[in-house]
């Protein structure tokens, strides 16, 4: 009973995500965003930019109903005046269209850059069969997720029409004086009072979408959490399986050993502690100094000490050597200079002992 229950709490979602997982999601393209940024910023950018160029803008507009109705009585009725025409009122219109268009865009790229940053994927254009099903379908319309929006919804139209009622309010006395107004002042109070509400406006959604960014980030993170049993497997589909690791790791020691006691015979004397340490020296001429060829420690040493004894290599028990070669010098390394003297005595019994013989 106690291994179900911690198999069940194995499973539950409490763990923050890896860094992996997080790689993952940004390449499906599921990223903490939210939407009303890009739609605020974009809302405010334009209005900011008719604050600036509004006049200019105006005298473009004007210029061309001027064009199309005033000058239109003199021109005669062709198809190459309509031509030319048309061809003057889109590049007017698209004098006051397109850099409109290019602020906004520049906008909702901004919008989208201060959250997320740079990422391109097309993950999220592909087709998915679950998007199309029926019973999904109604379980997202249903969701908690499909009523937080309803809610979100809500409370924007809610806050957005108490902005525009108050400036409407306030105006109400120009607002009411506006039949007995020139229809050029009509024209400029309605440009500006527009103006003024697109940019309260779209502060205020700017203000919402900073709330609904951290909702995002929220649902973002809670979605990604991982259980305990999700970590491990991920562990081991990127390090690999620990058990499988530490067999090859055995194998790996067990191949090296092979090798050094394979170099054993090699050797021209072994010095020992004499029972916790052992290490095989080999001495050549042209290498000019002596090198550790094998070293171990207990059942290793005494494997040396064996195979040496097998090929009738001499053992020498030399206590605070064997201990400074076996810590300070490193299999297929020549000892240091401080231990030329104690091992060249050690060579030299060694040779004159197998002269002898």
């Amino acid at each position: 009973m106690l291994r179900l229950d911690l198999q069940f709490f194995a499973q539950e979602k409490t763990e923050k995500a890896t860094p992996q997982k997080r790689k993952e999601s940004r390449k499906k393209g599921q990223v903490a965003k939210s939407a009303e940024i890009p739609s605020a910023l974009i809302m405010l950018f334009v209005f900011l930019f008719l604050l600036m160029l509004g006049s200019w803008f105006g005298g473009i507009l004007l210029n061309v109903f001027h064009l199309s109705l005033d000058q239109l009585d003199d021109w005669d009725l062709s198809q190459k005046n309509l031509q030319v025409l048309m061809e003057r009122n889109v590049w007017e219109t698209a004098k006051v269209l397109l850099p409109i268009m290019g602020i906004a865009l520049v906008a909702g790229l901004f919008g989208n850059y201060i959250q997320i940053g740079f990422l391109f994927t097309t993950e999220p254009l592909k087709v998915k069969l679950n998007r199309i099903n029926p019973i999904e379908g109604a379980k997202r319309i249903f969701s908690k997720r499909a009523l937080v929006e309803l809610l979100k919804t809500l409370l924007k139209i809610t806050m957005v029409g108490s902005v525009v009622a108050l400036i409407l309010w306030n105006e109400r006395d120009s607002i009411f004086t506006l039949p007995y107004m020139p229809l050029w002042n009509v024209l400029g109070f309605v440009a500006t009072l527009s103006v003024k509400l697109g940019i309260y406006v779209a502060l205020l959604l700017l203000v919402l979408s900073i709330f609904d960014y951290a909702y995002q980030r929220y649902e973002y993170e809670k979605n990604l959490r991982m259980s305990k049993q999700d970590i491990k497997d991920e562990y081991k589909k990127t390090e690999g399986d620990p058990l499988v690791k530490s067999r090859i790791k055995e194998r790996q020691r067990q191949m090296a050993m092979q090798r050094m006691m394979q170099e054993v015979p090699k050797a021209d004397v072994i010095i020992t502690n004499p029972t916790h340490f052992a290490v095989a020296l080999q001495y050549q001429e042209e290498f000019g100094a002596p090198k550790v060829i094998a070293k171990g420690q207990d059942y290793i040493a005494l494997k040396i000490k064996t195979i040496a004894k097998e090929h009738e290599i001499m053992v020498i028990e030399n206590k605070p050597l064997a201990r400074a070669l076996y810590f300070r010098v490193e299999l297929g390394e020549f000892i240091p200079e401080d231990l030329f003297q104690a091992v060249a005595e050690v060579l030299a019994y060694v040779y004159r002992v197998k002269g002898q013989m």
